[in-house]
């Protein structure tokens, strides 16, 4: 089990760095994402994770650029937005739909990454992660048949793979559900409340390293709304084989 600031990106205690390839995983997943690569590599596909662990810090940055319309911001259909012509709260929203709230993502669990096939990528070209590369004619597409048929014996699966009315689909964001469902049952709204106002009452008192903004861009119009996200952002995901429903949070706050 994870403990409240593993759970929330404030501590890196229970992840390990590699280095073929790089990424940074929690010390239990590391065994059975060798394994799928592996397994992956054998395919003829060379699967990688370009996006691994993020702590707080880290989510917080992307978060607060995005708020302040220093980052793309995209509505449910991929189309741009001007963020500074929004409200708070529909900054908030927007960001919402494609990226977590610091102390919520699920990469903070080290348990979830995203993935492409390497071998698949142009050469000079970067992965955009959108699902029209994931699709029929796309370059991941053979990984995205592949996962579907293979990641579950190895213990993985795709917490959006459908539209659930919060986060955006992603065919490349894959979770190991024995570390990352009990996580989703103890990030519960009164964890992640006590998560942003610790972040909010460290950039009061001056702590930080100069880097980001202490605080989380937007925290007045989040905290008044904190259950309706946890309920559509945090605990509506598509839950692992042989599961019926998503995993529940407990709700309070």
């Amino acid at each position: 089990m994870l403990d409240l600031r593993e759970l929330t990106g404030r501590a890196r205690t229970h992840v390990v760095d590699l280095d073929m390839p790089r990424c940074t995983l929690h010390r239990d997943v590391v065994e059975p994402f060798l394994a799928m690569r592996g397994a992956a590599l054998a395919a003829g596909l060379d699967l990688v994770a370009v996006s691994s662990f993020r702590d707080f810090d880290r989510q917080r940055a992307i978060w607060n650029a995005k708020f302040r319309g220093e980052r793309p911001l995209l509505d449910r259909d991929g189309r741009p937005l001007e963020a500074l012509a929004l409200s708070p709260e529909a900054r908030v929203e927007a960001i919402l739909g494609w990226s977590a709230l610091p102390g919520a993502s699920r990469h903070h669990w080290g348990s979830d990454f995203d993935v492409i096939d390497r071998a698949a990528l142009p050469v000079g070209a970067a992965p955009q992660l959108i699902p029209a590369e994931f699709a029929a004619g796309g370059p991941f597409a053979r990984l995205d048949v592949w996962l579907a048929d293979n990641m579950p014996r190895f213990g993985f699966f795709r917490p959006y793979s459908t539209d659930r009315g919060g986060v955006s689909p992603e065919p490349w964001h894959l979770s190991y559900a024995p570390v990352a469902v009990p996580a989703a049952t103890a990030l519960t709204v009164d964890v992640l409340a006590e998560a942003l106002r610790e972040a909010a009452e460290g950039a009061a008192a001056g702590i930080g390293d100069g880097t980001v903004t202490a605080t989380v861009e937007g925290l007045e119009a989040i905290l008044a709304t904190l259950t309706g996200i946890h309920r559509r952002y945090v605990a509506a995901t598509d839950p692992p084989p042989g599961a019926t429903t998503a995993p529940r949070s407990s709700m309070g706050g």
